[in-house]
């Protein structure tokens, strides 16, 4: 699993009620909202991840690329991406977590590791017909399950979970067969991996350009025509995510901060954050609810 610099949160955090320990979380995607409004923000986990979305619009980002949420759309993280989203407020759908653990109990790893779609060269998504009934139906059988006191309940699960994936494969295959990614979006994906694990001691373009045998101008170039950004806007977004993120969730001094991103003092710290930000990064920490 790469280091994102971003919360990693863990299964047991989302099990709530749903016995902590066995390795998997379902739940429907407005209620699962409602519980955890945080979800929206940049994070990764240290799980699967299935999102299947049955009603509404938005954003899903993964690794830096925008991909469309809308009915029928089925998305796959594996351990450690980094995510966000945007979704109308009449979003509707399912998610479901597992470990890989909770996998291995009737499936062997090599077979998860085969899906196309766990492949984080390969895009992260499926777009089904959004009136199609079969991978809604296993949701749905999932979710029902979920409540069953019967003593063989995670086996069933379990048996859904593959049958899920190896329909989503299968779907996968075709739509892939017609619609290859471009060579220049797996460049950014790989920049996006680049940028996660070293954006707090590189913060130029030409240090990633060259890990990926490019130009500085042609990175800025190529992230520009496949996300509308250009590689070095994606690094400082990357920086003063993780710098909003400490400001408000820990309490570090701004000096520990800057030291922790890669900055030669404070002074320069806060330079660079109120150029992107707008405000110093001390008014940042005041305007958080928590310190209000």
């Amino acid at each position: 699993m790469k280091n994102t610099g971003l919360p990693v949160l863990a299964l047991e955090q989302f099990a709530g009620n749903q016995r902590p320990g066995h390795g998997y979380y379902v739940e429907r995607l407005e209620d699962h909202l409602a519980r955890f409004p945080a979800v929206s923000l940049p994070h990764a986990h240290s799980f699967y991840l299935l999102l299947y979305v049955t009603q509404g619009h938005g954003t899903h980002t993964i690794d830096l690329v925008n991909y469309d949420l809308r009915p029928g759309g089925l998305y796959f993280l594996v351990p450690g991406q980094a995510h966000s989203w945007v979704l109308s407020a009449d979003a509707q759908g399912f998610i479901l977590f597992f470990s890989l653990a909770f996998y291995q109990r009737q499936y062997p790893a090599d077979r998860l590791g085969a899906y196309p779609f766990f492949d984080p060269a390969q895009p992260p998504v499926l777009y089904l017909p959004p009136a199609e009934t079969t991978v809604r139906g296993l949701f749905e059988s999932v979710l029902r399950e979920n409540t069953t006191p019967a003593a063989n309940r995670e086996e069933v699960v379990g048996a859904y979970l593959y049958l899920l994936l190896e329909l989503a494969w299968r779907s996968y295959a075709q739509v892939q067969a017609q619609h290859a990614p471009t060579h220049g979006l797996q460049l950014v994906r790989a920049f996006s991996q680049l940028l996660d694990a070293h954006f707090r001691t590189e913060k130029t373009v030409r240090y990633y350009a060259d890990q990926l045998a490019l130009t500085a101008n042609h990175l800025n170039a190529l992230c520009r025509r496949v996300v509308n950004q250009t590689a070095s806007a994606l690094i400082h977004e990357r920086v003063i995510t993780e710098a909003q993120r400490r400001l408000a969730h820990s309490a570090q001094s701004v000096g520990q901060i800057a030291d922790q991103l890669g900055f030669e003092d404070a002074s320069y710290f806060t330079r660079y954050f109120k150029k992107y930000v707008g405000q110093t990064p001390e008014t940042f920490r005041q305007h958080q609810p928590a310190n209000r």
